[in-house]
């Protein structure tokens, strides 16, 4: 299971570069009706979707981070051992996916590629296992 644990911290650490900041950023976009600048370098999270009007623009901040919430989530319960955990954060991937082309962030794909293998790798570490080896592991 130590892949999936690395697949998990490198979604909470994506989570926390990325997911997080939506929060601020939206009140930034509807307080001054642009997207703040990135260490003065450029506009955080502008891409194809930043010509969209400001609530619209804010509402996609606001699922981009529920879908990381729950990326956040699945990688808690892949930390765990559990199945449903590798499942889900390679399920949500490409919804993930969807939010780094729109906000043109490029950075989370190479986070979604390792974390893809990783939890391809753990699942296929599960099903190579003994039916009963699998049990004692997802106890407690």
């Amino acid at each position: 299971m130590r892949k999936a644990r690395v697949a998990a911290v490198l979604t909470w650490i994506y989570a926390a570069a990325f997911g997080i900041p939506a929060i601020p950023v939206s009140i930034f976009l509807l307080q001054n009706g642009y997207l703040p600048m990135f260490m003065d370098l450029f506009p955080m999270y502008a891409g194809p979707w930043d010509g969209l009007r400001s609530w619209a623009f804010v509402a996609l901040l606001m699922v981009f981070l529920a879908v990381v919430l729950a990326a956040s989530w699945a990688a808690w319960l892949a930390w765990r051992g559990r199945r449903s955990g590798l499942v889900l954060g390679l399920a949500l991937l490409p919804a993930e996916a969807v939010f780094w082309v729109g906000f043109d962030l490029p950075f989370p794909w190479l986070f979604g590629v390792a974390r893809g293998l990783l939890y391809a790798f753990a699942l296929m570490s599960l099903r190579q296992r003994p039916k009963g080896r699998l049990a004692d592991d997802t106890k407690g």
